[in-house]
């Protein structure tokens, strides 16, 4: 059963399907391409008009440019209708277009600039809107508690605020996950020591990609650290979200009591003017870079972190790079570990795999026994992932998966989406995730603290 927000708002006899759809999105100053990739499919229970509020800039063009690239395309193509408003008030219009009425949208969607987003989504809450938010929610921890008031007021009025975590959507994760779920062939989880963790998720990304066929532009403030947030605070949501929902699955993480970090860096990486002027399409730096850049040539981005860290007493480290353009045939990768009593669950995703992910399960010691209970754990799998099946290699075993599964990052918005429209039926999300997704965004914004106190002190040195 639809709950009241959800319900048809019946206007007049001649309102549109449009109008009767259950839910309708509101596209909230997008500067980031994932808004856009939220839309890249239609969803039977959304309406295809779409209201846009944002500033005058080229962000919100090439926002719709990639809408209309989907509804052009020759393969399935979309039919969304966007209705924009752009000004210097567009947040103020949006607040004041739900409070009159004027919006009959009620879901938000916000991925763009990050040192706006917890603002912006306290102030969808507070006015009623379901939020469907880009990561990261917050970019510091000044902001934290912020966030987390606007989660109990999310509550409050009985709506949703969501974060996209894409990365639950691929395969060889999902796999690990519920591998690590058999004891027969992991184990049990070790704790592992901060030199010796037992998990570890490192996350290579670049500046220089391909989104929807095209060479990403990105805008000039994605490489502001004040704007887009550090490294450590940005893709680490990922990594952080997947260390707690492998490895106590369904489980309340108190942000509290359950986590205790080791240790945290930051690095920059190095980007030339000209690569600079090829991905933003900007002639030079902008003055608020200015202060980023040595030399009058290089800017220096603090795009990478590490944090080390426990949770309920497990050791992890999770880790992200960035370099400017990937190898030839590769792109962004991931690595991750999961160490158990019985077995390591390994993804990689090198040259020796194509740059493609692969999934491995490498036992402590193998016996008939062994063989017999992960045959067995196969064959279960097998009954939700039908196809997939285990080959020998010189440490254990490669899952084989096969590439129906393999649908790419940017399906992923749509999975993820999905999911989403469901809770929204129902009205509320699983009760681990908002605890969870605090303690998430705890955990990142506590590192960057830690990071920069440590690069501090070593100056002092």
């Amino acid at each position: 059963m639809l709950l009241p927000f959800m319900a048809p708002l019946v206007a007049s006899a001649q309102q549109t399907a449009s109008q009767n759809a259950a839910v309708r999105l509101v596209t909230l100053d997008p500067g980031h391409f994932h808004a856009a990739l939220v839309q890249k499919s239609m969803y039977p229970q959304v309406s295809p008009m779409v209201q846009v509020y944002a500033p005058e800039t080229p962000d919100v063009k090439l926002h719709l440019g990639r809408i209309q690239s989907y509804n052009k395309r020759a393969d399935k193509p979309t039919s969304w209708d966007e209705k924009v408003y752009t000004g210097p008030d567009y947040l103020e219009k949006m607040l004041a277009d739900k409070r009159s009425g004027a919006t009959l949208g009620n879901v938000v969607v916000i991925a763009g600039n990050n040192q706006k987003k917890t603002e912006y989504i306290q102030k969808a809450i507070d006015a009623g809107f379901n939020v469907l938010a880009d990561k990261p929610m917050v970019i510091d921890a000044s902001n934290f508690d912020q966030l987390r008031n606007t989660f109990a007021t999310a509550a409050q009025k009985k709506v949703l605020l969501y974060d996209i975590m894409t990365e639950r959507s691929e395969i060889t994760t999902l796999l690990q996950r519920e591998l690590s779920m058999i004891p027969a062939v992991f184990g049990t989880l070790e704790k592992g020591t901060p030199d010796n963790p037992a998990v570890t998720k490192e996350s290579v990304h670049h500046f220089y990609k391909y989104v929807s066929g095209s060479v990403l532009q990105r805008p000039g403030w994605f490489m502001d650290v004040t704007q887009q947030g550090e490294g450590i605070v940005d893709v680490t949501t990922h990594l952080v979200d997947l260390v707690q929902w492998e490895c106590f699955p369904e489980q309340v993480i108190n942000y509290k009591k359950d986590i205790r970090l080791n240790a945290a860096r930051r690095w920059t990486t190095d980007m030339t003017r000209s690569q600079f002027k090829t991905i933003t399409n900007l002639p030079d730096f902008p003055d608020y870079l200015k202060r980023d850049v040595v030399n009058d040539s290089l800017l220096k981005v603090y795009s990478n972190g590490e944090i080390n860290y426990q949770l309920r007493g497990v050791n992890a480290k999770v880790s992200v790079t960035w370099a400017y353009k990937a190898p030839e045939g590769g792109g962004d990768t991931h690595y991750s570990t999961m160490r158990g009593t019985k077995a390591n669950l390994v993804i990689r995703q090198g040259a020796d795999q194509n740059y493609k992910p692969a999934l491995y399960i490498e036992p402590i010691a193998t016996s008939a026994t062994y063989e017999s209970s992960l045959t067995a754990a196969i064959t279960t799998l097998q009954q939700r992932y039908p196809g997939i099946s285990v080959r020998k290699n010189d440490k254990g075993r490669e899952v084989v998966i096969p590439e129906k599964y393999n649908v790419g990052h940017e399906a992923h918005f749509g999975q993820v989406t999905e999911n989403f429209l469901k809770y929204l039926q129902a009205g509320k999300l699983p009760a681990w995730e908002v605890p969870n997704m605090i303690a998430k965004y705890y955990t990142t914004t506590q590192a960057l603290l830690m990071a920069k106190e440590r690069k501090r002190e070593k100056a002092k040195d």
